[in-house]
């Protein structure tokens, strides 16, 4: 019983940053649809590879810290319980940043592009579309200045 709650519990950053959406030429939240946004249109002059990683890393660690310290108190049985509460929260916390680091990283790539009057610019989005040095693109930028790139 208890080994299914601790193996729901960790499983629980996992959906939570799954929910996560990043910027991306082909995707859209709701509250972005049917917003205005500016169109600049530009040539790219550059690419490179990224990683891009959500900035909410709290809720490995919160979930990990909570996991860790029930762990901990059990492991104690009336014996030394804060100790191993507070052990088991702080091993658990750590091991909850690197499993947000690693579930909420996705590749990305840094468009550079040359703007048709001559301003140069980069974005960073998800690499869920394939650009090549040279092609005409489009810039979209939204009033609340985040912007991306597509064909």
């Amino acid at each position: 019983m208890k080994l299914g709650f601790y193996m729901g519990m960790l499983l629980f950053p996992l959906a939570l940053g799954a929910c996560s959406i990043m910027p991306s030429s082909n995707t859209y939240t709701t509250a972005q649809a049917g917003t205005l946004q500016e169109v600049k249109f530009g040539t790219v002059v550059g690419l490179r590879n990224v990683m891009i990683r959500e900035d909410n890393a709290e809720t490995g660690k919160v979930a990990g810290g909570v996991i860790g310290g029930v762990a901990g108190n059990d492991l104690g049985e009336g014996k030394g319980q804060i100790i191993g509460s507070v052990a088991g929260a702080v091993i658990g916390g750590t091991v909850g940043i690197a499993l947000d680091r690693s579930i909420q990283s996705k590749e990305g790539v840094e468009i550079t592009v040359k703007l048709e009057d001559n301003r140069t610019v980069a974005i960073a989005q998800l690499a869920d579309e394939h650009f090549t040095i040279g092609e005409q693109v489009k810039i979209l930028t939204s009033q609340d200045g985040k912007a991306r790139i597509t064909h």
